[in-house]
């Protein structure tokens, strides 16, 4: 049990650290940033704690080149931008947001990357080093999550930068099959390690993660939350809501 703390209270010393900076530079978005990197922390306390095995060694370079991608690509997105529109309605809702955004914020982005990270922790719990079937699902999605998320990103970048995409949609490459291919690769991802952090039927008590990141995904933090404000910003979503699967990858409807 020790381990599990010794985990939180990491991710939560790091998002403390992150909230002071927060007190100085007067946003809160690189909180975004910290959040791959912050669940990766957690499981690499449990390997110190626990050791290392082949199959944990290898989830954990997988897990840690994740978060070290959306680190970097969200770093280089926001880099000299203004504050995210999420924390600036935080900031309208709540009087004294530049406190009260440690727990509202900080503090509930720590524990929830905490429960994510439980795959992580749970394969460096387990002794053994074989592998199995299974497997090869896990690492069909955790890559072809990889794909969706990183070509997405980079599709999106690059249509952002164009002086004509201002008040325009998407609707080619990965975002011609779903609207969101950045954050199916997340659910992907997250998925895939949860597979491979299986070992000989232990570990399935992690599968709260991975549910815990589908319902983020699909209905808080991630393609609910853009998708109630999009429409105002962009008047053409509205058809390309009707040709293009919300989430799951399928055919373009005519």
């Amino acid at each position: 049990m020790m381990s599990y703390l010794y985990a939180a209270l990491a991710a939560q010393g790091i998002l403390f650290v992150a909230w002071l900076w927060s007190l100085k530079s007067g946003k809160v978005s690189h909180v975004d940033i910290l959040w791959g990197p912050v669940i990766v922390v957690c499981g690499w306390v449990s390997a110190i704690n626990h050791g290392l095995t082949h199959r944990s060694l290898v989830v954990l370079i997988l897990a840690t080149t994740w978060s070290l991608r959306l680190a970097a690509y969200l770093c280089w997105r926001n880099w000299s931008q203004p504050e995210d529109r999420r924390y600036k309605v935080m900031r309208d809702k709540y009087p004294g947001f530049r406190w009260s955004s440690l727990c509202i914020v900080f503090v509930l982005q720590g524990g929830l990357a905490f429960v994510v990270s439980m795959p992580l922790q749970a394969v460096c719990r387990n002794d053994g080093t074989g592998w199995f079937a299974w497997d090869v699902v896990g690492f069909g999605l955790f890559f072809l999550g990889l794909y969706f998320e990183s070509i997405g990103d980079w599709q999106l970048a690059g249509f952002l930068r164009k002086p004509e995409s201002a008040g325009a949609v998407l609707k080619t490459g990965l975002w011609r099959y779903t609207r969101h291919p950045n954050y199916f690769g997340d659910f992907c991802v997250w998925w895939g390690l949860f597979i491979l952090c299986i070992e000989n039927g232990s570990g399935w008590w992690s599968i709260c993660s991975p549910l815990l990141m589908s319902w983020l995904l699909l209905r808080v933090s991630g393609a609910a939350l853009l998708e109630s404000t999009i429409h105002n910003r962009r008047p053409e979503y509205a058809e390309y809501v009707r040709q293009t699967n919300t989430f799951f990858p399928g055919k373009p409807k005519m």
